[in-house]
């Protein structure tokens, strides 16, 4: 049956003719239906790029609080590791300048150093990270116009204020010394121009392990140690959406009083001041002395019969130790000797060794102050408050409100807050358990068997 086929070798052409057939023909098919994908991915790209260069005419996006998948730690590392990061240009953003008074800018300094030490910890690369967010936030026109308004952010709510420590309870804890310094530079460096360029214009961030339902609709831009930072897409997450003009009336946040000497001016500022307001010509006459200078050469040296211990930043704020021989009585003659010649002017005065080493205050230093002065000479006010603990006075209006239930008293435990919303810290993290679904065992249906 072979005989008839022919045993002739094919011509050499016929060699190139198959090999282009069976190898060139598909390889020529596998380059376009690969090299469509890509022509189409770069078409989009560029149309998103296009699109981000239009503003909208809608108002700029809601800023929504943050609430959170309920996932394991490891199940939201996974899902927020398989988020791309955008290709987008990240430029850095520009030098942010404090334009406002001492006094706010002073405001500004403390409550952007105690978001980045809350949020971040005692480190320097995380704080700053934080101090561009808020910044960049600042400039945005759906957030508030000030520093503090932007941190503070919902602070009288229980649950939604966007930077969690403001409504948590972390305040309570109080940061030493070093670290509340440290923030304060890295703050006054970031109002002074500074700029963390990793970041960009983000506005958003969150830990690794935590999944905010917001993550998906925003652009992921970098990440910073465990954190993870975003900013809105299109027009309002480029840099022409951050040019809107800042307010440079900086509010005063009493909450942290006792990390700010320039945040304990404004009436009830005194821990459980009384509303006892002198004014009048007393205090005229004592902002119209000369003002002597106290300066740092002056801490720990012994002036009017008092130790100084510190001095708030614009010089309004002293912390000294009385002498134990000193009258009760006598304690705001100090405020002729520091606050002569001062609009606005703030004594806080403990007993011998009982004094603080400085700001920021511990609940315990508040506790033990034994005397506290203040005016201000814009609202007329003038206060003197004993701590009626330790010194008696006839006169009650003169006695600070005890903030500690006195020995014996029992006092209800503060129930467990609701379940938070807002940004989260890098220790903060929820998680639930999941079950994953009982296996349905499949159906078999057995054939009844042939008779």
């Amino acid at each position: 049956m072979t005989e008839g086929l022919s045993t002739e070798q094919p011509h050499p052409a016929m060699w190139l003719l198959w090999l282009a057939l069976f190898i060139g023909l598909p390889a020529l098919i596998a380059a376009i239906d690969t090299r469509a994908p890509v022509e189409m991915r770069e078409a989009r790209f560029a149309a998103v790029a296009a699109a981000r260069l239009k503003r909208p005419p809608t108002p700029p996006p809601p800023v929504d609080p943050v609430e959170v998948f309920a996932l394991e730690r490891e199940q939201a590392r996974a899902f927020n590791a398989a988020i791309p990061f955008s290709r987008l240009p990240n430029p850095a953003a520009r030098p942010f300048i404090f334009a406002g008074s001492e006094t706010d800018l002073a405001r500004a300094i403390d409550c952007l150093a105690a978001a980045q030490l809350y949020e971040a910890g005692d480190d320097a690369i995380g704080e700053r990270a934080v101090a561009q967010v808020v910044l960049n936030r600042v400039r945005h026109p759906a957030f508030p116009k000030t520093v503090c308004g932007v941190v503070f952010q919902g602070q009288e709510r229980a649950t939604g204020c966007q930077f969690t420590f403001t409504c948590d309870g972390a305040l309570g804890r109080t940061p030493t010394q070093v670290a509340w310094e440290r923030a304060r530079e890295i703050a006054r460096s970031a109002l002074a121009g500074k700029v963390f360029k990793p970041v960009g214009y983000a506005t958003h961030y969150h830990t690794d392990w935590v999944v905010p339902y917001w993550s998906g609709s925003l652009d992921k831009i970098t990440a910073v140690g465990t954190h993870l930072f975003f900013r809105w897409r299109g027009w309002w997450g480029t840099p022409p959406a951050f040019r809107r003009v800042t307010d440079p009336g900086e509010p005063l946040i009493t909450r942290i009083a006792r990390l700010s000497a320039a945040h304990q001016d404004g009436a009830g500022a005194l821990p459980g001041s009384s509303p006892l307001v002198l004014g009048g010509d007393k205090l005229a006459d004592l902002t119209a002395r000369p003002q002597q200078m106290i300066g740092a050469e002056s801490l720990g040296k012994v002036m009017a019969g008092v130790r100084l211990v510190a001095i708030a930043p614009g010089a309004k704020s002293f912390l000294v130790e009385l002498d134990r021989s000193t009258s009760p009585d006598s304690w705001p003659a100090l405020s002729q000797t520091f606050c002569a010649g001062r609009l606005e002017c703030r004594i806080m005065a403990w007993q011998s060794g009982s004094a603080p080493r400085g700001l920021p205050l511990t609940d315990e230093n508040m506790e033990a102050m034994a005397f506290a002065y203040i005016h201000n000479s814009a609202t007329g006010l003038q206060r003197s408050l004993w701590n009626c603990g330790k010194t008696q006075r006839a006169n009650k209006d003169e006695c600070m409100r005890q903030r500690i239930p006195a020995a014996g008293a029992t006092e209800a435990p503060p129930a467990a807050p609701p379940a938070l919303t807002g940004v989260r810290r890098k220790e903060r993290f929820e998680t639930i358990k999941v079950v994953p679904p009982v296996p349905v065992a499949p159906v078999v249906v057995v054939p009844p068997a042939k008779p």
